[in-house]
């Protein structure tokens, strides 16, 4: 029992709880109702009060990238959670190597007590010497059970069984799971696609027609229907087609009818990451389904597009700009790409990845900044910022100190009513669109009008899953600013010594850089870009008596004028 003062002071007490198929010849053991009965009842007795259940239900357990576990994860690292309990402790994994680095490392780093019930293990108690034989013998179970799965899958491949899912044109049959029907709808996009191909239109202007035409791509069509796919979902416009989409559905043998088996392979049950076979290991059998694309039309297609070769990336002396990867649009927040100018091949600028006009993106304007006027400013501005360490070390750091107080109050308060938000709104839209099936049953709502709002809906879920995981990201390194101070002093000081501008320098000093529209006419206007430092984020640095405005010369003809933000 723990004591009163104990108690008062506990964080969450997470109670895991974790089954796969592969638990299955356990019987009803393993059932997520029975370890939820097991493991409420055991923190009842034990006086674990604040509990909270994290649940993966249908997740391998050699696998540690799964969602209520790695929220789990996410708590811990914010300093909820005080203790964990399982089971036992192929609950948490059948991985010997990383079921011991969790318990018997990761755990007591942070202070967060371990508790197997079946095994007998407390980490509270000391070191368990049997932990460790049991977690290989769980992982030999995990290893076997690979083996089995291995062979079934084998023969399965090799009787002409489709192991992958259907591609996007196909569903399942709803009579036999293991058949591929056709699908009216997106089968008429392929059959669009392939048309324009041979009409001789490129990947990019076929998905410039789609988005134009409001077609869903594949992830977001399977969603709107309910069909759950993997991979990742960074897109949040439902209807921008990728290049890549495109060119995967001209080569996939699959649309005139045929089964292709073991594309990919795995190295072992520990690596989740699928490598491509060579095809002369693929089992290919033919005319198994309802072609969609008859077999001549889909090979003149393959002869036009092994043609089409891809472009070399533009880059001075095959080299990216040290500034890539750092500058980004301070209107829609998308990286600005390099170029180079197809007439003048002297001249290298950025521009942003998302300009409606270049790209089919939603900025309003292209943020077009050349490449040396950014090194020449941000070398300037460097060198403003490591005189003002110089005459005043004292002043400088405490500076640094109030800005980075200031900026984890402020960012902290911000992040966590964002996250607040997002995470509401998430609540919300899963209970609308509850009552908004409910009504398309009843008849309340339209079909036409529930694919239409579903499709919103979706969309919008996309957005706040990937802002939910950013908030709590960062939410989870806002401590670090404290011990900033001193790192971003080192770097500005090694740049002193310097005196020049490599890459390497630029990474260690600069987290990135926001370049904002220019306003004014063509030949004299004035453009702003905001520089976020690493460790310490924006700063206003106090004028100089000597500070004044700077000139620097880009190219014969073009000057820049450097103007220093005044701090406020």
């Amino acid at each position: 029992m723990q004591s009163k003062k104990a108690l008062h002071n506990a964080g969450i007490t997470a109670l895991y709880c974790r089954l796969s198929r592969d638990d299955g010849t356990d019987g009803d053991s393993n059932s997520i109702v029975n370890q939820k009965k097991l493991l409420k009842q055991f923190a009842k007795d034990n006086g674990f009060h604040n509990t909270k259940f994290y649940i993966d239900d249908g997740y391998t357990g050699t696998n540690f990238n799964r969602p209520g576990f790695q929220k789990m994860i996410e708590d811990v690292e914010l300093g909820y959670i005080s203790a964990v309990i399982v089971k036992d402790l192929s609950r948490v994994g059948r991985r010997y190597d990383m079921v011991g680095y969790y318990t018997d490392t990761y755990f007591p780093d942070m202070d967060v007590r371990f508790i197997a019930i079946n095994d007998n293990v407390d980490s509270d108690e000391g070191e368990n010497e049997i932990a460790p034989f049991k977690n290989i013998i769980n992982e030999y179970y995990a290893r076997d059970i690979s083996k089995k799965c291995k062979s079934s899958y084998r023969i399965r491949g090799n009787s002409g069984e489709p192991l992958a899912p259907p591609p996007y044109g196909y569903i399942k049959s709803p009579d036999n799971p293991k058949k591929w029907v056709v699908d009216p709808e997106a089968s008429q996009i392929v059959k669009d696609i392939f048309r324009m191909c041979l009409e001789g239109k490129g990947n990019e202007t076929i998905a410039r027609y789609l988005q134009e035409n409001q077609v869903l791509t594949p992830i977001a069509y399977w969603a709107s229907k309910g069909i759950r796919k993997g991979g990742k979902k960074t897109n949040l416009n439902p209807y921008k087609w990728n290049n890549s989409t495109i060119e995967t559905i001209l080569k996939k043998q699959e649309y005139c009818g045929d089964v292709i088996n073991f594309k990919t392979y795995k190295k072992s049950f520990k690596h989740k990451v699928r490598r491509d076979n060579p095809p002369e290991k693929w089992a290919i059998f033919k005319d198994v389904h309802e072609p969609i694309i008859d077999r001549e039309t889909f090979e003149i297609v393959q002869e036009l597009t092994k043609k089409t070769k891809r472009r070399a990336p533009k880059a001075e002396n095959g080299e990216k700009s040290m500034f890539s990867d750092l500058l980004y649009c301070a209107d829609c927040g998308s990286k600005l790409w390099y170029h180079t100018n197809t007439n003048n091949k002297d001249i290298h600028y950025f521009s942003c990845s998302n300009y409606k006009k270049d790209t089919r993106g939603n900025c309003e304007s292209r943020h077009y900044i050349r490449a040396d006027a950014v090194e020449q400013v941000v070398m300037l501005e460097l060198r403003r910022l490591a005189k003002c360490l110089e005459t005043n070390e004292q002043e400088f750091a405490e500076l640094l100190v109030r800005k980075t107080n200031e900026d984890m109050v402020i960012e902290q308060k911000r992040l966590e009513e964002s996250l607040s938000k997002a995470l509401y709104r998430n609540e919300s839209i899963t209970t609308v669109f509850s009552k908004l099936y409910e009504d398309n049953v009843t008849g309340k709502v339209s079909d036409e009008m529930f694919m239409e709002l579903s499709r919103k809906y979706e969309t919008e879920r996309f957005e706040l899953k990937s802002n939910i995981a950013e908030y709590r990201e960062r939410l989870s390194k806002i401590g670090e600013m404290q011990q900033n101070k001193d790192d971003f002093i080192k770097a500005v000081r090694k740049f002193m010594e310097m005196r020049t501008l490599t890459a390497p320098m630029l990474r260690e000093l600069i987290d990135h850089i926001d370049v904002h529209e220019k306003q004014g006419g063509n030949k004299c206007y004035t453009q702003e870009i905001t520089i976020y430092y690493r460790f310490v984020g924006l700063i206003n640095i106090p004028m100089l008596p000597e500070d004044e405005n700077y000139k620097a010369d880009t190219r014969i003809g073009v000057e820049v004028e450097y103007i220093p933000r005044k701090s406020a």
